[in-house]
């Protein structure tokens, strides 16, 4: 009975960390592979997953004294102080230096984190990372107060905790940051409109769900990637309403919503200024641990040179690939380090800044208003986001390739059912080694089993 109470302590165990990894949107291939190696670390070698960003089920134990369990994951998305107290925890297990009891008893607890930084200093996070990002993506002075304000009133928005008010906020969100642009603009010279109101919804574009969909997709998860995509596609689709929505009501032309180039000459210190407004609103909105703030801006500016370096090598189209290649492998790294930060803390910011969803949103919303020229937007809209994607999957094969070399090919298997106590085998069974009852491997003169039972 004690070992089947550890069995089920462990499968709950398991299936409590597969939830949390989900909850802070990593992939589910990775899901199954730190999965099996907290198995392997326990004992149990023959521990099988199936994980979905929905479902998870486990089993455990071999043959017919298998067992299997299974969890829903919830709605919940995990903060990054959440996060890192996750994959600290994840650590822990992958030694099997926690008792399972324990560990679940710790993730409730980080389930149940409160958030440690005063509600204005999140609401000033939102702003500031708004702000960074606004002088990467148009920058105009002008433009950067605006995307302050808009950031302000989100930021403060987002701190309503509704799941009802979760499902339609993206639209409310498009809408006014839309609604405050389109009006701004023609009387103050705001640079690239359509970007600008990109800025303040940031943390709503799925540009890690697009990246994780396509990796998912690239790793054979077909059910989890098509899922993904689709709900991806789905929150670019509600973006783009809000922003339509309110071009609409004001009455705007269908060239407000084509991208400007901007005749204002920014010095060559405003760059750095919204690397380092974005990497200090990530850590005050988001709440992330002290320890990790310099790993996550080294990761931010990795991401943005590797960026800006293949916009002048191969063109707009395909320089995420190059972001996306660099960021994958010092990632990675920072996550093996003894004091480094877990991959998704620092990922995260990655994708917001190589605006995938940023990309998608501007060419869904162009597609929509321009008829003429709707392909042609939409492709290249698909293009950036699979070059970003591609060269995350590209960039984290090398690294695992450069530390743990070749892996072997999985084989096709499946277990044979275990023969029953009670049946008899064939008679030709007897005669061969290895199987049930074997005549070969016993000592001398001892009876088979089924011949003690019965008295023969």
């Amino acid at each position: 009975m004690a070992e089947l109470s550890e069995d089920t302590a462990l499968r709950r165990f398991l299936l409590g960390l597969a939830e949390g990894m989900l909850a802070a949107e990593d992939g589910v291939d990775r899901v199954g592979d730190t999965m099996s190696q907290v198995a392997r670390a326990y004992g149990h070698d023959e521990v099988d997953f199936f994980v979905l960003p929905t479902l998870t089920l486990v089993e455990t134990g071999g043959g017919e004294s298998s067992k299997i369990g299974f969890r829903s994951s919830s709605r919940a998305k995990f903060r990054f102080d959440q996060i890192a107290a996750l994959y600290e925890l994840i650590e822990q297990a992958k030694q099997a230096a926690i008792d399972p009891r324990a560990g679940i008893d710790r993730l409730n607890e980080i389930g149940a984190m409160k958030m440690q930084r005063h509600w204005i200093s999140r609401v000033f996070g939102h702003a500031v990372l708004t702000t960074g990002l606004a002088l990467l993506l148009a920058p105009t002075w002008q433009g950067a107060l605006v995307a302050f304000g808009l950031g302000t009133v989100l930021g403060f928005a987002k701190l309503i905790r509704s799941p009802t008010l979760q499902l339609v906020f993206p639209v409310v969100a498009a809408f006014v940051s839309a609604l405050a642009v389109f009006l701004i603009a023609p009387v103050i010279e705001l640079g690239d409109p359509i970007r600008l109101m990109i800025a303040p919804l940031a943390t709503f574009l799925p540009g890690g769900a697009l990246t994780t969909a396509v990796m998912e997709l690239a790793a054979g998860q077909m059910v989890a990637g098509a899922s993904r995509l689709v709900m991806g596609m789905v929150t670019l689709g509600l973006l783009s309403f809000g922003i339509i929505a309110a071009g609409t009501l004001i009455g705007v032309g269908s060239s407000s919503y084509v991208p400007l180039v901007t005749t204002e000459s920014f010095p060559w210190w405003a760059a750095p200024l919204g690397l380092i407004c974005f990497a200090v609103g990530n850590f005050l909105h988001f709440g992330a641990p002290a320890r990790t703030f310099w790993w996550v801006f080294l990761v931010i500016i990795v991401a943005y040179f590797g960026q800006t370096v293949g916009e002048l090598i191969a063109g707009q189209s395909v320089n995420g690939f190059i972001g996306g290649f660099v960021v994958a492998p010092v990632v990675l790294w920072i996550a093996g380090l003894k004091h480094g930060a877990p991959s998704q803390l620092t990922f995260l910011p990655a994708f917001w800044l190589l605006v995938p969803g940023a990309a998608g949103l501007v060419g869904l919303t162009e597609a929509i208003q321009s008829p003429n020229g709707a392909t042609d937007d939409f492709v290249g809209a698909l293009v950036s986001i699979m070059s970003i994607a591609i060269g995350v999957l590209v960039g984290t094969a090398v690294f695992r390739f450069a530390r743990h070399g070749a892996e072997e090919v999985a084989n096709f298997h499946v277990d044979v059912p275990a023969l029953h106590e009670s049946e008899r085998p064939p008679l030709w069974a007897r005669f061969v080694p290895g199987t049930p009852r074997s005549f070969w491997g016993r000592p001398h003169g001892e009876l088979p089993p089924s011949s003690k039972a019965d008295g023969t």
